[in-house]
């Protein structure tokens, strides 16, 4: 195992509360209030800090307030351990038998404290971007509140299609493990995930990721919190219907190389939302590396300079 001898990251000190449906959820903002909202929302299991500061600040150089936020059951934000733990494995039987998907909470809870934090900030409508389960939040929010939602990009995600192809076996062997609950053994085990399911056709940035990892160890581990995430997904089914009606701006963006939620997901999204636009990455997995940066926030700004 590989140690490191940096001192535990310390928690920045701008992270802010919000009071939304009965929880307190964690988020951070960037730039100038006055300009064009844009709501970030990350994936499963996954914390605000995905969402790298360098690329909230191209966004915000580029003429948007940028808000990231913890979703619920992870990070800083509110636990629901009160729920219980679902049974992960029933659920999936019950989804692939087409019956109903019992779950402690639903993608649409989700995408209502996305709309609820925007209502904490005074804002009453916004650009939404979300990456892998955040693009199914921003789907969902998107549906459930149009007239909140300004344009909707939706980053290696899925239209919740069961005929969709299922990630490799190797991308979903590491996800399914239990994370260290040691500081060390954790970072190991984030730098491998992410080399794992991450961008073949770009350079690794090991010392990064290590970084990141310690920071989100420090910030504290979802537990539990990652099945009822996924429970969420699960229970929220095929979206394609829904989604067809949808009339705003969208942008669908996917890696050609993706071993988690496989390309086919991304196509399936974009022909599901009329007029969507489609941006393909070549050598991209599930991840976004710094090196296609430019092109996603390219396309991120044409589309909300337009709605």
């Amino acid at each position: 195992m590989r140690s490191t001898s940096q001192p535990p990251a310390t928690i920045q000190p701008d992270v802010q509360y919000a009071g939304v449906n009965g929880l307190r959820l964690a988020y951070e903002t960037f730039g100038d209030p006055n300009a064009r909202p844009l709501l970030l929302i990350m994936g499963l299991a996954s914390q605000m800090l995905i969402w790298d500061e360098e690329f909230c600040q191209q966004l915000v150089d580029r003429g948007h307030y940028v808000i990231r936020f913890d979703n619920r059951d992870v990070g800083l934000s509110s636990r629901c351990r009160g729920l219980g733990q679902p049974n992960l494995f029933r659920a999936l039987i019950d989804a692939r038998r087409g019956k109903p998907v019992t779950a402690p909470y639903s993608l649409d809870d989700m995408a209502a404290d996305a709309i609820g934090l925007l209502d904490t900030l005074g804002i009453r409508q916004a650009h939404l971007v979300g990456a892998s389960m955040g693009g199914m939040i921003a789907q969902a929010a998107a549906i459930n509140s149009p007239q909140r939602v300004l344009s909707l990009t939706s980053a290696m995600s899925s239209t919740g299609n069961p005929r969709l192809p299922l990630p490799t076996w190797k991308a979903t062997r590491i996800l399914m493990r239990r994370p260290p609950a040691t500081r060390d053994a954790f970072i190991d085990y984030s730098t491998k995930m992410w080399r794992t399911i991450g961008s073949p056709g770009f350079p690794f940035e090991e010392d990064r990721i290590r970084r990141r990892s310690a920071r989100i160890f420090d910030r504290g581990l979802p537990g539990s919190g990652s099945k009822r995430q996924l429970t969420a997904v699960i229970a929220h089914g095929d979206r394609r219907s829904r989604l067809a009606r949808l009339e705003l701006p969208s942008l669908i963006v996917h890696g050609q190389e993706d071993p988690l939620i496989p390309v086919a997901a991304g196509l399936d999204t974009a022909k599901s939302i009329p007029g969507a636009e489609l941006l393909l990455l070549d050598g991209v997995g599930h991840n976004l590396p710094r090196e296609v940066w430019p092109r996603m926030i390219d396309a991120v700004c044409e589309l909300t300079g337009r709605a």
